[in-house]
């Protein structure tokens, strides 16, 4: 391979990759400012990769090229559907959030592989989804000299709506008053309620809004990447993002950079084959590599990094 088609593949891989991280991070982010923390962003993702793979399979035929985008919607409504659960436990009955998000990680995959098995005669897995959401040149921009080869070439669309989507996101929490109510509710949701502001509503929000991207970010997954459901399709990508939301250090521009990052780590185990540096490296370096560089990365940067102060907190609305 030459330079320039090294390239292509690297960024092109670290895309597809690092697209169901952005969407899951930034939903971990939006949860987190509100002060809810949802370590169960996986089994979010669990639900959203199940749902949309079962719809995929089951309208292939009746919306052909589009249903890989429908099955998108699809998976992003069962996880906010989800996330309610999370929501009631901790806002509603005060519950201890990580023991909460813990529970949805433990309830998606076994509710998940059940219903696998029980609509598909006993099998543990999905078919293979037939229209998937496959990579493209992207109109115009790949036509720009050497950056359009690079960069919107071969890529997954997906993974540069959700890079604006981090951007988007940034200007909500930080340019809107929506944004600024709910950073108030997860830096102290005392001072928030004195001022007539819903502390319940704007952290149902909060989870809502994470449930939805983080059933994207699994949909994704199954749609783009694995090409079906099983039980090892999401295999560790929540935790993954939730790292790369504290590496980011709960901002939407950050996590978004952190999982770009991830996704690069992850992608090695594809391209590293071609990267003259690392090429001569053992395969089962490039398997371990993502999951090594993010307890790196958490051990190195978490007591750096300033979570909101009332995150993870109770609030109960005094009389």
């Amino acid at each position: 391979m030459n330079t320039m088609t090294i390239l292509m593949t690297i960024v092109s891989t670290t895309l597809i990759y690092a697209s169901p991280l952005i969407f899951t991070s930034l939903g971990g982010t939006f949860s987190e400012r509100g002060g809810i923390v949802n370590v169960g962003l996986e089994g979010i993702m669990v639900i959203g990769a199940f749902a949309s793979t079962v719809f995929s399979i089951s309208f292939n035929e009746t919306f052909g090229a589009a249903t890989p985008w429908l099955a998108l919607i699809v998976g992003g409504i069962c996880g906010l559907l989800f996330s309610i659960v999370h929501a009631v436990a901790t806002v509603n009955l005060r519950a201890n959030h990580i023991i909460s998000g813990t529970v949805l990680n433990m309830l998606a995959p076994a509710a998940a592989v059940f219903l696998t098995k029980v609509i598909y005669d006993g099998k543990g897995q999905t078919p293979i989804i037939q229209q998937n959401m496959s990579t493209t040149d992207i109109p115009l921009l790949s036509k720009i000299p050497v950056i359009g080869d690079i960069f919107f070439s071969n890529t997954l669309v997906i993974g540069w709506i959700g890079i604006l989507l981090a951007f988007a996101s940034w200007w909500v929490l930080y340019k809107t008053r929506f944004g600024l109510r709910l950073r108030s509710v997860g830096e102290n949701p005392e001072a928030a309620d004195t001022l007539g502001i819903s502390v319940y509503k704007m952290r149902y929000s909060a989870v809502l809004i994470s449930g939805m991207l983080g059933g994207i970010g699994g949909a994704i997954m199954s749609q783009a990447i694995t090409l079906n459901y099983n039980v090892s399709t999401i295999a560790g990508q929540g935790f993954m993002a939730l790292a790369a939301m504290i590496f980011g250090k709960w901002n939407p521009i950050g996590a978004m950079f952190a999982a770009l990052f991830f996704g690069f780590a992850q992608s090695l185990s594809i391209v590293g084959a071609y990267i003259p540096i690392i090429s001569g490296w053992n395969d089962v370096v490039f398997k371990v590599a993502p999951y090594l560089i993010t307890i790196v990365v958490l051990a190195f940067f978490i007591g750096k990094s300033t979570a909101p102060k009332a995150d993870g907190e109770t609030f109960i609305k005094s009389k």
